[in-house]
């Protein structure tokens, strides 16, 4: 088994807010604590602990302390960081994150910074090319996730965040296609709107990707698979503290279960149960769980209900 993360590394000043400001509004925080974070490095941070062993980190940081701490705190998580590359005259990239008190709820800005350097060659590389599962997300250049896939052998999980429009050609490399629900009608090109999980997944059929899961926050993740049946997989009961990077940690259970051979539903299964215990303390990695602390909730994660 291996998995290898293509993506960002961002420093995260985290902000403790009693509720989130609206467009043009100004709040006081409660505290701000720095802690690791960017998407791809989240995802990597979360296989790590689950895998244990055999996950690679591919991307770039500033040639700056914040870059070194970047790769202090993956290689903690049990990932190599042999790929994760210096880049002078780069900061580090950087994400804002204030945080709602109660319902851990959150807003985030990103400042790419070194992220927007990762090129072509970068990834063009073994740990790439011969990985079981790579797993792609989009705050690198898009270019660069292109080359990722097409050098990629193993299966591509991509996480379409932020979201942009998708070249068919990515898509069509795509094995499993990670949104969350208002990804997902970015991506369709829908009017914003409640929708049923029926209607979620027709909307999630017209993209293109081999198999879609859409993240649908506490309500768990809608399975939708190139053929059978639409399946809607609740999670195990927790009381939420931060929801940051809970999706990341959603994507890096799902591409370790599958690097491991479960099939999509079993991997989603794992995934919504390690999302909801990232949950369960503060910041994107404060509650990462490892392969022990999944097993013993997964009794408590309910049985998949089929849609439509």
């Amino acid at each position: 088994m291996s998995v290898t993360v293509v993506g960002s590394l961002n420093e995260d000043v985290l902000v403790a807010v009693g509720r989130l400001p609206g467009r043009g509004e100004t709040v006081v925080g409660r505290e701000a604590v720095l802690a690791p974070g960017g998407k791809g490095a989240n995802q990597a941070a979360a296989a790590g602990r689950l895998a244990g062993s055999a996950v690679a980190m591919v991307g770039r940081v500033g040639d700056d302390p914040a870059g070194e701490r970047q790769r202090a705190a993956l290689a903690d998580a049990g990932v190599d960081t042999a790929l994760v590359l210096a880049t002078p005259g780069h900061p580090t990239g950087s994400a804002t994150i204030p945080v709602e008190d109660g319902s851990g709820e959150n807003l985030i800005v990103v400042v790419p910074g070194a992220n927007a350097a990762l090129t072509r060659a970068d990834v063009d590389v073994a740990a790439v090319q011969r990985a079981a599962v790579v797993l792609l997300q989009l705050e690198v250049p898009l270019a660069t996730v292109q080359a990722a896939a097409d050098a990629a052998s193993g299966t591509v999980v991509l996480t379409p965040a932020p979201p942009q429009p998708l070249p068919p050609e990515l898509l069509q490399r795509v094995a499993v296609l990670v949104p969350n629900e208002h990804e997902l009608v970015q991506l369709a090109g829908a009017d914003p709107a409640p929708r049923t999980p029926a209607e979620l997944a027709a909307l999630a059929r017209t993209l293109g990707a081999a198999a879609t899961v859409v993240t649908l926050g506490s309500r768990g993740a809608l399975v939708v698979p190139e053929d059978g049946p639409v399946l809607l997989q609740a999670p195990p009961p927790v009381e939420a503290v931060d929801t940051t990077g809970a999706g990341d940690c959603f994507s890096g259970a799902l591409g370790t279960a599958l690097a491991r051979g479960a099939d999509l539903a079993a991997a989603v299964r794992e995934a919504v149960a390690a999302a909801a215990l990232s949950t369960t303390g503060p910041g994107a990695r404060g509650a990462l769980p490892d392969a022990a602390a999944v097993a013993g909730v997964l009794p408590r994660v309910p049985a998949a209900t089929r849609v439509g």
